[in-house]
């Protein structure tokens, strides 16, 4: 069955007929070969095999062993190729799909150049499906490593041999899609597409995935990655016959989704979301990220010093300081057995609560965690006001953050965006709509109305008085404060910011970089991993999408 401890990952399926094509001629191969033309793909000769061994696996093993591979694929021939990798389970089943799954009619499968142990190679794939034939093109690669108890050169079993875009245990799959197409549409009418916004590409999947069977529209046939997960959306790599597609309105804005798109594309890692605090509608959604992990919506990561929002709205509300009365902003501040620092040890005698906010003073957010008195104080500000984790149904799958309740050093690292506190950009963005107008409105990228979802409604209104302070404060950091700097290219007087650090790894890492700002009837709250101090990387997204708005 294979040298299981390699694998990532697995396809499930049946075997593949003799209409394919094996173009060996590249990479030194020196055959071309058209099915059943000899036997020397069957993986059994001693030219197309390599011998067991121990030790590195040469170039000419790697050689003849992907050659073999190949071949046995292009062939059809799922057993052979199988027994030619560390998977056969997997792979005989993934070989087999490629046919009866897929709807492969035809294959050319050209090998590139070796480098080591690797084999890049090019697929000419013609799917057929209920007389409707089109081409899929790609490039993918295989790794030959030596099978750990066979010793032989083995190919290193990947889902992605198969199509570069398969992760584990996911499936190439054609046919009529369970859900007929929807043509997204803007806030204003305009069409929004995973070629004009990529960053869009899952949250319009999801969209189809949730609506599409509901809103009117009727499948064609397309060719998809089944993912791993029941509940994750199909991923269309090529449409074979078109649907009919019903138009779904959403509330975002094509223009700020675009700023939010190119914002995020100067900083790796980088995820953005913007909301119209007035009415909770979601105006952008950007990521910039390897993974494809739309972090915007569904991270979950620690907020830094934009969770300060939450907690000066509980110190205020419950009487402890005051903006305009004097805060103790010193060097370090003890809690819990820990000592909490400020950035670079600075303090700042005679400060006020709101220069300590725009400044960002961690000691003086903890200093008065001695007469709250109630552990719970910030999960219940959280919860009951800014309406953090009370299950979001924004219209496709989120994460409505998490404050837990906490005690000694984790409730002190609580007030300032560490412990066990955990936000993405959406959650900090409708933090800072909430600050700007008292009132939680759950983040919404469609209507209600669409599917009669509840929408989640917090336990009280900001109080009038901290809601002023609040805002307040915030103005003063983007205009003298830590945020000044990137909301100096923010136009207008009515704007307001708060920056954010959060240390999530070791010493030598470098924290997420968090801003969250408000503009007019715009909040947005961007997050980079890694990227550093809030005001150097998430603060020009946030700029930039703010100006759109």
């Amino acid at each position: 069955m294979g040298e299981g401890t390699q694998v990532n990952g697995a396809a499930k399926g049946a075997i593949v007929g003799g209409v394919f094509l094996a173009m060996l001629g590249g990479a030194g191969y020196g055959v071309y070969a058209l099915v059943g033309d000899d036997g020397g793909t069957d993986g059994k000769d001693g030219e197309t095999t390599a011998e067991a061994g121990s030790g590195p696996v040469s170039e000419k093993d790697t050689a003849k062993t992907a050659k073999a591979f190949l071949a046995a694929w292009a062939a059809g021939d799922g057993r052979v190729a199988a027994d030619l990798t560390n998977n056969a389970a997997a792979a005989q089943a993934a070989v087999g799909d490629f046919r009866t799954r897929a709807y492969v009619s035809k294959a050319v499968i050209t090998p590139g150049t070796p480098n080591g142990t690797t084999v890049p190679f090019k697929v000419e794939a013609e799917i057929t499906y209920e007389g409707t034939t089109k081409p899929l093109a790609y490039d993918s690669q295989l790794t030959v490593v030596r099978g750990l108890t066979s010793g032989k050169p083995l190919v290193d079993w990947q889902p992605s041999v198969i199509h570069p875009q398969l992760q584990k245990d996911e499936t190439l799959r054609a046919g009529a899609p369970a859900n007929p197409p929807v043509k997204a549409v803007d806030r204003n009418g305009e069409e929004l597409t995973a070629q004009k916004y990529p960053s869009l590409r899952q949250v319009l999947e999801e969209l189809r995935q949730t609506y599409g069977g509901k809103a009117g529209g009727k499948a064609g046939a397309e060719v998809w990655i089944e993912p791993a997960a029941k509940e994750a959306p199909k991923r269309t790599l090529l449409t074979l016959v078109e649907g009919e597609p019903s138009t779904l309105k959403t509330y975002l804005d094509a223009k700020v989704q675009a700023a939010a798109e190119q914002a995020v594309s100067k900083f790796p890692e980088a995820s953005v979301v913007a909301v119209q605090p007035s009415n909770g509608h979601v105006l952008a959604v950007a990521n910039n990220r390897k993974d494809g992990f739309n972090a915007a919506m569904r991270g979950k990561r620690a907020p830094g010093s934009t969770m300060k929002i939450v907690t000066a709205a509980m110190l205020l509300d419950r009487g402890l300081v005051a903006a305009d009365k004097p805060a103790e902003c010193t060097k370090e501040a003890v809690w819990g057995g820990r000592t909490f620092h400020n950035l670079k040890n600075f303090d700042a005698p005679g400060a006020t609560f709101a220069t300590s906010f725009a400044r960002s003073c961690n000691t003086a957010f903890i200093k008065p965690i001695d007469g709250v008195r109630d552990d719970a104080a910030l999960s219940k500000e959280a919860t009951e006001v800014f309406g953090i984790d009370l299950d979001w149904k924004t219209g496709i799958p989120s994460s409505d953050g998490k404050v837990p309740v906490a005690t000694g050093a984790e409730e002190a690292a609580g007030y300032i965006g560490q412990g066990k506190i955990t936000m993405n950009p959406l959650n900090v963005a409708s933090i800072t709509a909430t600050a700007r107008t008292g009132v939680f409105r759950q983040p919404l990228l469609v209507s209600p109305e669409l599917d009669g979802r509840t929408v989640a409604t917090a336990k009280r209104k900001m109080k009038s008085s901290v809601q002023q302070q609040l805002v307040g404060m915030m103005k003063l950091t983007a205009t003298s404060g830590t945020a000044s700097e990137a909301m100096s290219s923010v136009g207008g007087s009515d704007k307001g910011a708060k920056t954010g650090s959060a240390e999530v790894g070791g010493a030598g890492d470098s924290p997420d970089s968090w801003f969250t700002g408000f503009s007019g009837d715009v909040a947005a709250a961007a997050m980079v991993e890694g990227g550093g101090h809030g005001g150097e990387a998430a603060g020009p997204i946030v700029a930039q999408v703010l100006n759109a708005g």
